[in-house]
């Protein structure tokens, strides 16, 4: 009897820890959560925002490096900023799936992706040359964050090259067979 009662507080221990353990930290404030929700069915708009919000963390993080902050406490600040920033690019890159799974088309939106792709890569490649430089102690700090973040906007940027392909093909063909229908008539 007191064994499976030592078992069960186990169990609810155990339990306890892991849903404190899933409580996780949103990267977007409450007026960008809002903002996202009101366009939430228009790609034109919704990609954009997080675009504009992924820019944002970016512009956070170097005025961070160029700030007065001690290595210690900015290379934390950097990390945080990082995985921010990726968390971002990952859930832009779920609506961007979602969208073309819906047959939207969005090209619009996927042109200014493929553009800040590009202006993202740089920005990160920056902050990685940065990191290497000796007195740069604190990269130890944010360095899988910088790499998680450079493989989700390179993964974004393929992703949305692709889509803007596929769509661009479609609207032609379209166009083709609307024109075709009206020379037959």
């Amino acid at each position: 009897m007191m064994r499976r009662w030592l078992v069960s507080l186990a169990l609810c221990l155990a339990a306890f820890a892991a849903t404190a353990q899933v409580h996780r930290h949103d990267p977007l404030t409450a007026p960008e959560t809002d903002a996202l929700r009101e366009v939430s069915m228009e790609p034109n708009k919704k990609l954009p925002l997080y675009l504009k919000y992924a820019r944002a963390r970016l512009a956070a993080i170097e005025k961070l490096r160029s700030g007065p902050h001690s290595a210690e406490e900015r290379g934390r600040q950097l990390h945080d900023l990082l995985q921010d920033f990726k968390v971002i690019m990952d859930e832009m890159d779920r609506n961007v799936d979602s969208f073309a799974d819906q047959k939207l088309d969005f090209r619009k939106a996927l042109k200014e992706i493929i553009q800040a792709g590009s202006e993202f890569q740089l920005k990160l490649r920056t902050l990685k040359e940065a990191a290497k430089d000796p007195a740069a102690g604190e990269a130890r700090e944010y360095e899988f964050a910088l790499l998680d973040a450079t493989d989700a906007v390179d993964g974004d940027l393929d992703n949305a090259r692709e889509l803007l392909a596929q769509q661009e093909k479609a609207a032609a063909e379209a166009k083709a067979k609307a024109k075709e229908k009206g020379k037959s008539r």
